[in-house]
């Protein structure tokens, strides 16, 4: 392989594997255009502006009426397009008395919590199926590696805050019960891969909206 072609197969390799933002300054994402494997294209520079480098959504607190009694306000691309090509996003976490962030994960970033107010039990589970978890309190931080399953619970006796932050503009969200009760999945397979009894995953499927 001759020196042209070697140099000509790396500049290709780390051009590909790029973000838009790695070759400017930044690529505040062109919302109006579909989004793509590497992120959304860039919006004119021309009009590019301060405010898409500001985002105030997290200053107020997330409706935690709910099931899980709990809210996650995102500042991802869709929210925040200056977030786009640089490899971060952030959220807020609100959490009512008893609520919790079910198992979960984020197969685009690995996360990092910083606790703003109260208590919060929170951990991960390592693909060796080793448990990782801890009681964490105001100032507390917490990172939970990239596509690990991993869960956060209010154990206090008041609300909780964190403010979470992603390797990712847009990390992705899996719910666990979700994906097994929230769908059209049989129940005769969630029974064969989970050796839960049917009754119990019809149960489950009634609370949250599956069928079948």
């Amino acid at each position: 392989m001759s020196i042209q072609i070697l140099f000509s197969f790396l500049f290709l390799l780390v051009a590909s594997s790029s973000s838009y933002a790695s070759v400017q300054d930044f690529c505040v994402a062109d919302l109006s255009k579909s989004d793509t494997p590497s992120g959304f294209p860039c919006k004119d520079v021309k009009k590019v502006s301060v405010s898409d480098f500001v985002y105030s959504g997290l200053a107020a607190a997330g409706n935690t009426s709910n099931l899980i009694k709990a809210a996650v306000t995102p500042a991802f691309t869709a929210q925040f397009p200056g977030v786009n090509g640089l490899g971060i996003s952030t959220a807020r976490l609100d959490l009512a008395v008893s609520g919790v962030i079910p198992m979960h994960t984020h197969p685009g970033g690995s996360e990092l919590l910083v606790v703003i107010q109260g208590t919060i039990c929170a951990g991960f589970i390592s693909s060796a199926n080793t448990v990782y978890f801890k009681t964490l309190n105001k100032g507390d931080i917490m990172l939970f590696p990239q596509g690990l399953l991993h869960f956060q619970i209010n154990s206090g006796k008041g609300p909780a805050l964190a403010i979470v932050s992603f390797s990712s503009p847009v990390p992705g969200l899996q719910i666990t019960d979700f994906a097994l009760f929230a769908n059209d999945l049989p129940t005769e397979i969630v029974a064969a891969t989970t050796f839960l009894d049917p009754a119990t995953i019809k149960k489950l499927k009634g609370v949250l909206g599956g069928t079948n």
